[in-house]
């Protein structure tokens, strides 16, 4: 299987809706015209396809010099653990490489942890780091 990956936001709602209802992503499928313009409004978006079907994503927002946000890293649960997570997230890391703060919010969970940890971020519950949400 080859995935190729792509730097078009230009995503139809269809396979944005069963890309986030497969992994369970539900409070972003209730507007499909919401998910789909907040994509466009992204600093940047990588897919990754496998063939005409959308599998992966990662989206991030920010100014893309003093910090990024990486808002959104999905993938399929029939391609997860094939590798398509990490090299989206490589791409990312590569090209804000110089970005000073890159900072995401998730789900505890020993795998999720896991992951973060081996693509260099650290928790914020470790340290000196502290971090504050607010939720509508």
């Amino acid at each position: 299987m080859k995935i190729d990956f792509s730097n078009n936001k230009s995503v139809n709602k269809e396979q944005l809706v069963k890309l986030y209802n497969d992994v369970q992503w539900y409070a972003y499928t209730r507007d499909v015209d919401v998910l789909q313009h907040a994509i466009s409004q992204s600093l940047d978006v990588i897919s990754a396809w496998d063939g005409n079907n959308l599998v992966g994503l990662i989206r991030v927002v920010g100014d893309g010099l003093t910090i990024i946000y990486i808002q959104d890293i999905l993938v399929l649960n029939a391609y997860q653990n094939q590798g398509i997570a990490t090299q989206l997230m490589q791409q990312i890391l590569l090209k804000y490489g110089g970005v000073r703060q890159k900072v995401l919010l998730t789900e505890e969970a020993p795998d999720v942890r896991h992951f973060y940890e081996k693509n260099g971020f650290e928790s914020c519950d470790k340290g000196s780091f502290v971090a504050f949400a607010k939720f509508s």
